[in-house]
């Protein structure tokens, strides 16, 4: 997400943003609108200019045609495409580049892009609905509805914000979910353009019936994901159905939810919403891949000592390998809460 704005003599001249991959870049779109007033201009970007050709001719080249006298930028592209060639490039050209101003800001602004080239995976959301005291059924299995009509539309508009929706097969088993999301929040064209989020199952055996609705259900290409070795007839079946099925590493018979992401980041899937069930939700903090969580909170008691928590898994040994929210806030959606934050994992040991 780059934006860009060329300012001369103290006034606007140019601005521009990315609608989305294919089109222009910021800094073409600012530097057609600025024309010949470019001459002589800053150039205020929040990420580095590109120097390489892709979809879209080099950003560094155009700028120094104009002849942009100074690139202010937030912070170096860490593409391995880029990582400051584009700043040596513009220097080389006599162009003067200031990095650094609001760069946390700039790096708050694109956390997903940035998940995905440091870590070869998406950015991760983990997001649950669960009574007051931290149960997701009751005791005869009833799940619908913990929570009320406002979170689960909430939840919907959640999806929208993400590349991917992903449970475990267990999930689709016990509530043949469609996956589909909500009307994305109006925030410009940007949100108007993004596609349907991916529909995204775990599922080792592939027990997922080709009947269910999450695949006959209107949006992004469902995805199930399995492991090396799953019985073929019951991939063609699920390949006819209009799935892609995909295999990764598994341990012990389980897929690693790791293995799972990265090989959606390597489809150029930037983001994932994990919804559950408990055992994803679990394995997915046990391998440390949560970036933020959200989870609606109903004001109601279930109680039962054996009843499924929100989070499976085997769990942290002591408190100090435990994972921490940051930055909560805590608001009313209805009658229910939601409470979101950043997650933060302990350094390995719990140090």
């Amino acid at each position: 997400m780059v934006g860009a704005v060329l300012v001369r003599d103290g006034r606007v001249v140019g601005s521009g943003y990315h609608t989305r991959a294919g089109a222009p870049h910021a800094e073409a779109v600012a530097l057609e609108q600025a024309g010949s007033r470019a001459h002589g201009a800053v150039l205020y970007v929040n990420l580095e200019p590109c120097c390489h050709f892709g979809r879209t001719p080099p950003c560094v080249d155009a700028i120094v045609a104009a002849r942009v006298r100074e690139v202010v930028a937030c912070m170096r592209d860490p593409d391995r495409r880029v990582r400051g060639k584009g700043f040596r490039a513009l220097g080389a050209a006599g162009v003067r580049v200031r990095v650094g101003l609001l760069e946390r800001d700039a790096r708050r602004l694109n956390e997903r892009f940035l998940r995905r080239v440091a870590a070869g995976r998406p950015f991760v959301t983990l997001k649950a609905g669960m009574s007051l005291d931290g149960r997701i059924a009751t005791r005869s299995g009833e799940s619908k509805w913990i929570t009320s009509q406002h979170a689960r539309a909430a939840g919907r508009e959640l999806r929208c914000a993400h590349d991917a929706v992903m449970v475990g097969v267990n999930t689709v088993l016990r509530d043949d979910p469609r996956l589909t999301a909500g009307p994305a929040p109006r925030e410009g064209a940007v949100a108007m353009l993004r596609p349907l989020p991916a529909r995204v199952v775990l599922d080792g055996r592939l027990r997922t019936p080709p009947g269910a609705r999450l695949l006959r259900a209107a949006g992004g290409q469902p995805i199930i994901v399995t492991l090396p070795g799953a019985p073929v007839q019951r991939r063609r079946r699920l390949e006819k159905a209009g799935a892609l099925v995909l295999e990764v590493a598994g341990r012990n018979g389980r897929i690693s939810v790791g293995a799972a992401l990265r090989e959606l980041g390597r489809r150029g899937l930037s983001s994932v919403l994990i919804e559950g069930g408990s055992e994803l939700l679990g394995s997915a903090l046990d391998e440390r891949l949560g970036d933020r969580l959200v989870v609606f909170v109903a004001a109601r008691l279930i109680g039962g000592r054996r009843l499924l928590p929100v989070f499976g898994g085997r769990g942290a040994a002591e408190l100090r390998q435990a994972p921490r929210l940051r930055e909560v806030t805590v608001r009313t959606v209805g009658p229910d809460l939601r409470v979101e934050g950043r997650l933060e994992f302990p350094r390995r040991g719990g140090g």
